[in-house]
């Protein structure tokens, strides 16, 4: 019984860590109320997390699973290889849009250079993968890139997440995705004219 309530104590609290960092990023994000979102004690935080580097791993061990266990799933998936990589970029965005844990995760990531490689590695070697099979299939027109497709994909998911509308609403993550990933196809693929 005591071996599941610090089970439950420990994930509250990285959800509550996560929320904190979602909205005021690592620097701004308080462990009081952590604490308090938690609904533990500033000794339980301690006995889980001797600190609060310690406590933003979890959250970035948490938020990186979720999204490789996406990634693993979409990239599995029937279809041409560049084909599934829009649905697994458009999946991600979908997740950092809706899961806060994950987008706490890619905040983490850009907020603090130790993380930067965790977050990337949850999801990357997908795309690497998914671009290395559309190259061997011949979808990729002659002389793109791979390797700087990769890292278009991360730009465009690290973008979506954080830039604001022009009219400063934040616009879905997923929606901005899903505008510009016809583009970046086009600009990639044999016969996408």
């Amino acid at each position: 019984m005591r071996q599941l309530r610090a089970v439950r104590t420990r994930e509250a609290l990285v959800l509550a860590a996560a929320a904190e960092i979602d909205r005021h990023g690592y620097t701004g994000a308080g462990l009081a109320r952590i604490v308090e979102g938690a609904g533990a004690s500033m000794g339980a935080l301690t006995f889980h997390f001797p600190n609060k580097a310690e406590l933003a791993r979890a959250v970035l061990g948490v938020g990186s699973d979720r999204a490789r266990r996406l990634a693993t799933g979409i990239s599995a998936g029937p279809g041409p290889a560049l084909e599934v990589m829009g649905e697994l970029v458009k999946g991600l965005a979908a997740l950092l849009e809706k899961d806060q844990v994950v987008r706490a995760a890619a905040r983490l990531a850009r907020e603090r250079s130790d993380a930067l490689g965790q977050w990337s590695s949850a999801w990357g070697p997908a795309v690497r993968k998914l671009l290395a099979q559309a190259e061997a299939d011949g979808q990729l027109r002659p002389g793109t890139d791979p390797a700087a497709v990769a890292a278009l994909v991360e730009y465009l998911l690290a973008g979506a997440e954080v830039w604001p509308a022009p009219d400063g609403q934040r616009v879905p993550a997923g929606r901005r995705v899903d505008r510009v990933w016809p583009l970046v196809e086009r600009g990639i693929a044999v016969g996408a004219d």
